[in-house]
């Protein structure tokens, strides 16, 4: 219900009755939108009111990604809400091409316009373009909303046929979700990375969108691959063309915390120290733990999985630090009973290398007390381990 699907549909949502609506629905509750919706058609016409409160519910799920002041003003589609680009991403992102010297980008599979909008307020001029015409319509009605119109051109267009040699630079976001959800391989991207990694090479410099997932040998020689995080949530990763070729790069939001690869070795596996450290997702997917292995001093506990142990808590943005109390085998027996001794009722489950869920666990020792304590499940040197265990200060 309530999905804009079409033009016809979406245009009367900017005439001033549409924006009276929408305005109407800034707060509207969705537990109460058939009641919304009875009322409203009253004084509306239906289809409009149907249009206008979707938007109104893609405009609250948008608020994650754009913060309430954008995403209010702005237009939305359903997969705009779900491909776009976290606004704190594109932010930094076109901070990189600021500094890169960059003054115009070709946007190309630009959709709402979530990295145009980042791009044009970094003083970037922008040429977006989007092959489906009520995407392209919602760019142009986004850069309108934020006036930014001056910054951004938006065209309907197949970004085949696009001619990107009178820009500094080109972006591509392939869509990387098809009619059976997301997509893994990189050549099923719409356009595939092949053809996105060639406009690339042809330009002065590009950055592609790419799945964080994307494996290592399928980065070009001459890219830089960056993974970024925000919040400790993975959130994509980036081919950089006309920087550093070969360089692995993790970098982490808000902090604007980087790491970049030295091509160390891999740590040595040891005992478990009184420390462990959960390294940044980001770090994870650019193989760079034995650069914060290094950092710490530390080691892996097992040479399969991605957790560092160290005898000192040295800060570091690049890992949560937890203090170890306890290592024992996998023994749920056992957990339930030092739970229960230590009276602990905040239980926090994490798991790396384990078969076991974290809601099981929790089902089955049935943490009760006013006491806190993380169970790591995990492998260490190949045997099943519980450690347990709380939160450090100095870790990120």
């Amino acid at each position: 219900m309530g999905r804009v699907t079409d033009l016809a549909s979406f245009a009367p949502l900017l005439a001033p009755e549409g924006q009276t609506l929408l305005a109407a629905l800034r707060d509207h509750d969705p537990a109460q939108e058939l009641a919304a919706v009875s009322r409203l058609r009253r004084d509306h016409p239906a289809e409009l009111v149907t249009a206008a409160v979707g938007q109104a519910r893609l405009r609250q799920r948008a608020v994650a990604k754009f913060g309430a002041e954008d995403a209010y003003r702005m237009y939305f589609t359903p997969n705009g809400v779900e491909q776009s680009t976290r606004a704190s991403v594109g932010s930094y992102r076109a901070g990189r091409m600021k500094a890169l010297g960059i003054r115009s980008v070709a946007d190309l599979c630009s959709g709402i316009g979530g990295d145009a909008i980042a791009l044009a307020r970094a003083g970037i001029s922008v040429l977006a373009v989007d092959r489906d015409p009520l995407t392209a319509e919602v760019a142009r009605a986004n850069a309108e909303a934020l006036s930014l119109a001056e910054l951004i051109e938006v065209r309907c267009a197949d970004v085949t046929e696009i001619d990107t040699a009178p820009f500094d630079a080109v972006f591509v976001d392939p869509a990387r979700r098809g009619g059976r959800g997301r997509i893994f391989d990189p050549e099923s991207y719409s356009p595939p990375l092949s053809w996105a990694v060639e406009a690339a090479r042809r330009a002065p410099h590009a950055a592609l969108k790419v799945a964080p997932g994307i494996p290592h040998e399928a980065v070009p020689a001459e890219a830089e691959a960056e993974w970024i995080s925000d919040g400790g949530d993975v959130k994509e990763a980036v081919l950089w063309f006309g920087t550093e070729p070969g360089a692995r790069r993790a970098t982490l939001l808000p902090s604007g915390a980087g790491l970049t690869g030295r091509g160390l070795p891999d740590p040595a596996v040891r005992p478990v120290g009184r420390y462990l450290y959960e390294p940044d997702g980001a770090v994870i997917r650019a193989h760079l733990v034995a650069e914060v292995a290094e950092e710490l001093a530390g080691g892996l506990i097992d040479e399969t999985i991605a957790y560092i142990t160290a005898d000192a808590l040295v800060p570091t943005p690049y890992a949560a630090a937890y203090e170890i109390t306890d290592e024992l085998p996998f023994n749920l027996k056992k957990l339930k009973a030092l739970l229960r001794e230590r009276e602990v009722g905040t239980l926090t489950v994490k798991k790396r290398g384990s078969a076991v869920e974290p809601e099981e666990i929790r089902r089955r020792v049935k943490p009760k007390g006013p006491n806190a304590a993380t169970v790591l499940l995990t492998r260490v040197a190949g045997a099943p381990t519980m450690l347990i265990g709380r939160p450090a200060g100095g870790g990120r």
